[in-house]
């Protein structure tokens, strides 16, 4: 019995062994891939924290809007719901009945993607000029919508349907309702990713071809499918050459009108190389997308892309806009060396770069005068004459 017993230990041994090499064979073949899958995603610096944020897109079928909205780079997760009615909880059997719109909801890191750029590649991605239906779905519960949280949201959306109505490659005016948030209700589970599954993939393809949605995005957009528009890239060039006209031949008034039109704090600082005391500056703590111009000439000098808590008390930038925006002039002044730095054109005094700013974001540090700068919005840049320095947030 004993040795009966010892061998059947003996193989129960050896059987333990060859499925344990085999796992461990398993995870050793795996890894490679594992690690190949990784590599093809796009870099992301791992020291940046993402900056994740919420929209709602309505555009008819939520399986197709979910579908195109994922495939958007800097789009964590999209799902199919319902918003907008009035009754709570609703179901697919029930949500029209209740007023609600068949929608997605995105959550996207706003240092990859911002919420006009989700606006624009939605809107080609739907028919944004029928109001009371999307394809072969018919009624407002499938019409298409944006949804605004802010003023500053609802002004970017109104703006981009107004470039695109009067740029756009459709022959009738969008029909895009602009509404304020409402609550979201998500969708079944059976909904979501309808795209990705193996019968209900086939299914949402079938769908999607006989729905002519795909036909109707070749039509009027081409290949140009991106979260831009063309028009705004051909304009790109003129409109930069005929603002740095402007600000080129931008004349500097004489020092008496400058006494008289500048508050003192900011005649000192641009004009005599002084500086604001620190954590003055409302810009200091300012974190929304926009741009930063020159007081004086308005000529672009930094993006909030840039910006970051240096915990100095100035606004602090890792980068100028663009390479000749600023110049650099030696400062012996305080018994030190110093890089002054100046805006190009009106050759005002904005404050010092120094050698200490994030090493994962070139190093440098961008020590501004608040009062030396103004704000201008994201969505104030279009009205502003701004609207080629949207690509740059």
């Amino acid at each position: 019995m004993k040795l009966i017993t010892i061998i059947v230990l003996a193989i129960i041994i050896s059987i333990g062994t060859l499925l344990l090499v085999s796992n461990n064979s398993k995870v050793t073949e795996e890894q490679p891939n594992s690690m190949q899958t990784t590599q093809t995603k796009p870099e992301v610096n791992a020291t940046t924290t993402p900056d994740t944020r919420t929209m709602l897109v309505a555009g008819g079928c939520f399986w197709c809007v979910e579908s195109d909205l994922e495939k958007l780079p800097g789009v964590i997760e999209a799902i199919s719901g319902y918003a907008g009615g009035t009754t709570k909880h609703p179901t697919y059997e029930n949500y029209s009945k209740g007023g609600h719109k068949e929608v997605v909801e995105v959550t996207y890191d706003a240092n990859v993607v911002s919420f006009r750029e989700i606006a624009i590649y939605a809107l080609k991605h739907m028919d944004p000029t029928d109001g009371v239906g999307s394809f072969h779905d018919r009624g407002v519960y499938y019409g298409p919508a944006l949804y605004h949280e802010t003023n500053e949201e609802k002004q970017l959306i109104e703006s981009l349907i107004a470039t695109i109505d009067q740029n756009g490659p459709y022959d009738k005016p969008l029909e895009v309702a602009v509404l304020e948030r409402p609550t979201f209700w998500p969708a079944e589970d059976y909904h979501q990713n309808y795209y990705k599954g193996t019968l209900s993939g086939l299914k949402y393809q079938y769908y999607r071809n006989a729905s002519g949605r795909d036909s109707f995005i070749e039509k009027h957009w081409g290949p140009d499918t991106g979260p831009t528009l063309p028009w705004e890239n051909n304009l790109e060039t003129s409109m930069t050459q005929m603002n740095e006209a402007a600000w080129e031949n931008y004349e500097k008034p004489n020092d008496e009108t400058l006494k008289a039109t500048l508050d003192e704090l900011a005649y000192r600082v641009t004009q005599k190389e002084g500086t604001e005391r620190a954590g003055t500056s409302p810009l200091d703590k300012e974190y929304g997308r926009g741009i930063y111009v020159d007081i004086l000439s308005g000529e672009p000098l930094f993006s909030s892309r840039d910006k970051f808590d240096s915990g100095t008390g100035w606004p602090s930038f890792t980068a100028a806009i663009s390479a000749d925006a600023v110049t650099e002039h030696e400062d012996r002044k305080l018994f030190s060396t110093r890089t002054e730095i100046r805006s190009r054109y009106a050759d005002n005094h904005l404050g010092h770069v120094f050698p200490d700013g994030p090493t994962d974001r070139g190093g440098l540090r961008y020590c501004m005068n608040g009062v030396a700068l103004r704000f201008v919005p994201e969505a104030e840049m279009v009205a502003s004459g701004y609207e080629i320095y949207l690509k740059d947030l």
